[in-house]
């Protein structure tokens, strides 16, 4: 018996859906009992997943770092650091640095 491309289709799309139905059911019910445990042994996010400190961790601090280099002719800036930018690359920086 051969199967026309809609009818596969169809099957598919009803197969991912019962996918998705199963794997939300089992996801309940494994966080249901991961709550279940943790609360009979008192354990806390930081026992489960050391290291990463929920939301009361302290947020990593974000600096900006100066430019050390400027192209007079259109003004574009570049920190020195990461790949650099067409106007400095393979050339001499000395004249480039900002004093």
């Amino acid at each position: 018996m051969t199967q026309t491309y809609k009818e596969l289709l169809q099957q598919r799309e009803a197969l991912e859906s019962a996918i998705a139905q199963a794997r939300q059911n089992e996801i309940s019910s494994a966080v249901a009992k991961v709550r279940e445990l943790a609360a009979e042994y008192g354990l806390t996010v930081q026992d489960i997943f050391p290291g990463r400190g929920g939301k009361t961790g302290a947020v990593k601090a974000v600096t900006k770092v100066a430019a050390k280099y400027r192209d007079e002719a259109t003004g574009q800036t570049w920190t020195g650091r990461g790949k650099a930018p067409k106007w400095i690359e393979g050339k001499d920086r000395t004249p480039f640095v900002i004093a």
